[in-house]
């Protein structure tokens, strides 16, 4: 389970910028909580869970980063689900390139 840094109800600025870019297309309504969740998740992958893609692909570099951080998500696990999107869409997502 992803531990959040911020108390319930409150939402970062790097939380709002976040989710706006995520939820406006697909008319979704996640959390941060429920989208940190989903890109530490091997299975978003698998699934091609749209949210997912669109935070590595749409959401700026620094602000994933932000993000990532903000939301105690492992770097790592995160960078790793990405090059696995990178993969079934054909060309390198930014977190992708990282370390």
């Amino acid at each position: 389970m992803v531990e959040s840094a911020m108390r319930s109800g409150d939402m970062s600025v790097v939380a709002v910028k976040v989710l706006s870019t995520v939820n406006a297309p697909y008319g979704t309504a996640l959390s941060a909580e429920q989208l940190a969740s989903k890109i530490s998740d091997p299975v978003s992958a698998v699934l091609y869970d749209p949210s997912a893609f669109c935070f590595f692909s749409e959401v700026d570099e620094d602000l994933q980063h932000s993000f990532l951080d903000e939301m105690c998500v492992d770097p790592k696990i995160a960078t790793e689900l990405a090059r696995k999107f990178s993969v079934l869409a054909g060309y390198t997502l930014p977190l992708a390139r990282a370390a």
